[in-house]
């Protein structure tokens, strides 16, 4: 395996290229190719094994194009999916969990709200995560309906601010001073939310976690990049490719094809 292969990265959807884009600041000179299995998202409201299957394709995908590791840029896929792949794949993995751990050290409420899809919130892994926290109160909601309005584009619509105002109104009453956002579709929910919970609350998502872990897997398997040569960056979707776009804020290298 050669160190300047490709980082592969996918999600369910657009939602993960937040973590391409951690990725991407912190290693500019990695070559990533992402692939974004639109036509099936959310991946949040499937069983465990259609999440286990679609998981299993994509990674094939990106194997295909000779990719040196994977990063699973979806909190369902991560959490439903990961100990399968990591079983039949012979490639490091990295994958993306709630950041509970940073959210309990920082809150002084000792209340945290976790926003994320069903399929997180109900998977073994997530749950087993909770279980370790029990000086701290966690407070659960699923995210209804978001995923799908961001693959549609509709992150500013009226639409979308009514659900969250819905999800998060009571999370701030019961005394929330940390949000961990558990999907990675969410942090280009940023803005909207600031605009509903109070300035005190704390928004935590993993992007840079991820990056730093990412980084760390790949030189402890001597796969890290160390050419200064400008990198590639390609994307994939197997849907409409036009909110892709619009979210990375440039149409060079995206590509639409059926896997």
């Amino acid at each position: 395996m050669s160190n300047t292969n490709s980082i592969g990265l996918f999600d369910s959807g657009i939602g993960g290229t937040s973590i391409w884009k951690a990725i991407h600041q912190l290693l500019p000179h990695e070559n990533t190719i992402y692939l974004a299995d639109s036509k099936n998202a959310p991946y949040g409201k499937r069983s465990k094994q259609e999440i286990i299957d679609l998981s299993s394709k994509n990674v094939d995908f990106l194997l295909e194009q000779n990719c040196k590791i994977i990063v699973v840029a979806c909190n369902t896929a991560t959490t439903n999916a990961i100990k399968e792949l990591r079983e039949k794949y012979d490639v490091p993995f990295i994958g993306i969990e709630p950041a509970i751990k940073p959210a309990a050290n920082q809150s002084e409420t000792q209340t945290i709200g976790i926003l994320a899809t069903k399929g997180t919130l109900n998977s073994d892994l997530f749950n087993r995560q909770v279980e370790s926290y029990t000086n701290v109160k966690i407070l659960e909601q699923v995210g209804y309906g978001l995923v799908e309005l961001i693959e549609r584009g509709q992150i500013d619509s009226t639409e979308m601010s009514n659900l969250l105002k819905i999800y998060l109104r009571p999370m701030v009453k019961a005394n929330m001073d940390c949000l961990v956002l558990g999907c990675s579709h969410y942090p280009y929910l940023i803005p909207a939310i600031r605009k509903i919970i109070p300035e005190h609350v704390k928004i935590i998502d993993s992007g840079e976690a991820v990056a730093k872990q990412t980084k760390a897997v790949l030189e402890k398997h001597n796969l890290l990049n160390e050419s200064k040569a400008k990198s590639t960056q390609l994307f994939y979707t197997n849907d409409d490719a036009t909110v892709l776009k619009t979210i990375l804020g440039f149409s060079d290298n995206v590509f639409e094809k059926d896997f």
